[in-house]
């Protein structure tokens, strides 16, 4: 009898999901870090705010999510079209960083501007069902 090697297909909805969530995570890192460092008040100001920057944990915590996260995205796209992946982190991006950074941020947002991530989200949703 000859064994036969069973191919395993890639987890490309999980790596969809892990993608997200790690894009929505480093942007909170990054968030934290200018809540630390600051807003340049001025262009003159940007040496300062680069080295505070440069000096910053959630700085890089953030750049090294960023890093992983483009290393997965790239597994994602060798597997699915790049406009369904893409919709795809859409889909659930736009609300998972609102939520998140109300939740963690007390970031609010108006009516209009949910209705508003509502109908970006609706879109991608269809983009992402579409048949090619």
């Amino acid at each position: 009898r000859i064994k036969t090697q069973r191919t395993h297909r890639m987890p490309v909805k999980f790596l969809i999901v892990l993608v997200t969530v790690n894009t929505v995570l480093s942007h909170l890192f990054l968030k934290r870090a200018i809540i630390d460092i600051g807003s340049p008040a001025s262009f003159d100001a940007l040496p300062k705010f680069i080295l505070a920057a440069a000096g910053s944990p959630w700085v890089y915590g953030s750049l090294f999510l960023q890093v992983l996260g483009y290393v997965v995205w790239m597994i994602v796209i060798s597997h699915e079209k790049l406009g369904v992946a893409t919709a795809s982190v859409g889909a659930s991006y736009y609300i998972l960083t609102s939520i998140a950074a109300w939740a963690i941020y007390g970031e609010t947002l108006d009516s209009t501007q949910w209705a508003g991530i509502g109908l970006i989200t609706a879109g991608v949703i269809f983009v992402s069902l579409g048949k090619a």
